[in-house]
């Protein structure tokens, strides 16, 4: 079984920059595709960006020109470049993986975000 790891979340002032890691512990191509979702408390858990087996990606309306996903295939590590962070943007940021044969979802265990003003 494939497991998901997310690292890089912290404590940033609004304005400034994170960068989330996504490691699996087997080959990203098990995937059709994988994506970060967040979830503040209260709210519902929402797609932040997603990238598909064929490297295409799309984002949620929020964060469109502020975040970047990306990953690295020889490393089985997805990223979640975060620029212009804003308060709103708190919140428990979790990867996400679609294996390709089963369409079954793989979560992580999830990394806090905080934005102080």
């Amino acid at each position: 079984q494939v497991q998901l790891v997310e690292s890089g979340g912290g404590l940033v002032q609004a304005g400034g920059s994170l960068r989330l890691s996504c490691a699996a512990s087997g080959s990203i191509f098990s995937f059709s595709g994988m994506g970060w979702y967040r979830q503040a408390p209260g709210k519902q858990r929402e797609l932040v960006a997603g990238i598909s087996r064929a490297g295409r990606t799309n984002y949620g309306d929020s964060v469109k020109g502020r975040f970047t996903i990306s990953r690295d295939n020889t490393k089985n590590t997805v990223y979640l470049q975060m620029n212009s962070l804003k308060q709103e943007d708190t919140a428990v940021y979790y990867c996400n993986a679609v294996y390709w044969d089963t369409g079954d979802n793989l979560w992580g265990q999830g990394t806090q975000v905080t934005v102080s003003s």
